[in-house]
């Protein structure tokens, strides 16, 4: 694939990001606001208790002033309303709220506590503002943009507006000790129309990263040939995979190498995005035409083809060369790693239900002894080096590490028997992730050629 493809890829997958962002963003609105709003659309906290030995308790100013360049039509397009439940009090209280710079002068001078932290099922914390002077009456006050005051059950409802805000809570004669289990609920005429735009929006986007995934990785490709009825070197199975030891090796390098190959993990990262995506597009090609569209299923290949060769360079794949890997998803027969899938002529319908979960389990529990307990699936072994690597697989490579530090060779048994367990996990992955319906079978062939089929056996 030409860099420019990769990069059609790349920008597909960050588009796809995008939709999914604002597909998330807009089911939690929309589904939120249908499970969690009251009728009357509040969403509403339960009642918590608020108590003080003081005269008074505030929240911290609320600075709703816009910057100068806000339009003005902002605020009605929010349209935001708070309410203020007063569900039990001790005695007759009052609820107000007022411009900051009033309530600083209303209550400067007198003992009151200020609200830190509200968090669920814990007390409120607040900050203690020392004062000795008697304060007048709330309700005696005339700056309050909303108030309410009474004994037993209160509501106080405000049409937030622009400006300073503090909210006080305190008994309605202005004596200390208050006590009143408060509960709000704000809506919003803004959120389910936004919540709609976005699972509109980010539905286009994702129309629009398939389509461009699709067209990088398939239009213009007529002409290049997918593999053969049987891979390059005959071999019994479908998943051919090839590795060799490219000497001499250095002896140092492999300390290195998981740095140099950033670059590489940085691509993947997308690559194996997009991956995501297109297997996705192909499940649903395979449950309505029994066929994987050659062009989604090469480029496929090509991402475990040119993760497999990183791998092997700077991963679990073995060490075994120190050619750094070319940044490409074709195959490159001169490096000592190779990777291939026959392609099908047709897949079943039926096993795309039950491949990747039901009847893979077996050859998952032995890959997990393999890779290990540090990755949820045999994909996620590829973008991490040796020294993450858990399992059988990383601790053989570090052995082999370790030995080529201090005698600077390589055993070649060990690289045999390190590839025959990738070659494994590798027919496994391309089974699940629908690369072919042929069962992974439980054999190790190690070495880093494919075996040859019996002669009287059959490539299918």
């Amino acid at each position: 694939m030409s860099a420019g493809r990769i990069v059609a890829v790349i920008a597909g997958v960050v588009v796809g990001l995008m939709a999914m962002g604002l597909l998330i963003a807009g089911a939690f609105l929309t589904i939120g606001y249908a499970v969690t709003t009251e009728d009357d659309g509040y969403f509403d906290t339960s009642p918590k208790r608020f108590g003080s030995p003081t005269a008074a308790i505030t929240t911290e100013e609320a600075d709703l002033t816009p910057e100068p360049d806000t339009p003005a039509w902002v605020w009605d397009f929010v349209d935001l309303t708070v309410r203020f439940s007063v569900a039990e009090s001790d005695g007759d209280v009052f609820l107000g709220i007022g411009p900051g710079p009033d309530v600083d002068a209303y209550l400067g001078a007198t003992a009151h506590d200020q609200v830190q932290e509200i968090r669920p099922g814990e007390p409120v914390r607040y900050r203690s503002i020392p004062g000795g002077v008697a304060v007048e009456p709330p309700g005696e006050q005339g700056f309050w943009v909303a108030e309410t005051s009474g004994a037993g059950a209160q509501e106080l409802v405000w049409d937030v507006t622009e400006g300073r805000w503090v909210v006080v809570l305190m008994n309605s004669d202005g004596s200390p000790g208050v006590v009143a289990d408060v509960a709000i609920g704000a809506k919003s005429g803004v959120v389910l129309p936004v919540g709609i735009a976005m699972l509109g929006f980010g539905l286009l986007l994702f129309v629009i990263a398939v389509v461009i995934i699709v067209l990088a990785a398939v239009v213009g490709r007529g002409d290049e040939p997918l593999p053969a009825r049987a891979p390059r070197i005959a071999s019994a199975e479908p998943v051919w995979v090839e590795a060799s030891i490219d000497e001499p090796l250095s002896q140092w390098l492999w300390l290195v190498k998981w740095f140099l190959a950033i670059p590489h993990f940085f691509v993947l990262v997308f690559l194996w995005i997009a991956f995501a995506f297109v297997t996705f597009i192909a499940w649903w090609a395979i449950l309505f035409t029994a066929r994987y569209p050659e062009g989604l299923f090469k480029f496929n290949v090509g991402v475990i083809r040119w993760t497999w060769r990183v791998t092997c360079y700077a991963g679990p794949g073995g060490l075994g060369t120190d050619r750094y890997p070319p940044f490409t998803l074709d195959d490159v027969p001169d490096y000592p790693a190779r990777f291939d899938v026959v392609y099908p002529e047709r897949l079943s319908r039926g096993l795309i239900f039950v491949k990747s979960w039901l009847l893979a389990i077996p050859h998952y529990l032995i890959v997990a002894l393999f890779v290990g307990g540090t990755y949820a699936w045999a994909g996620d072994r590829y973008w991490t080096g040796p020294a993450a690597a858990g399992g059988l697989i990383g601790v053989l490579v570090f052995i082999a590490a370790v030995i080529l530090l201090f005698t600077r060779r390589y055993p070649q048994s060990l690289f045999d028997l390190i590839i025959g367990l990738n070659r494994w996990v590798l027919r496994v992955e391309a089974y699940v992730l629908l690369l072919t319906d042929q069962y992974p079978p439980f054999r190790l062939d190690q070495g880093g050629s494919e075996p040859k089929p019996a002669p009287d056996s059959t490539i299918v």
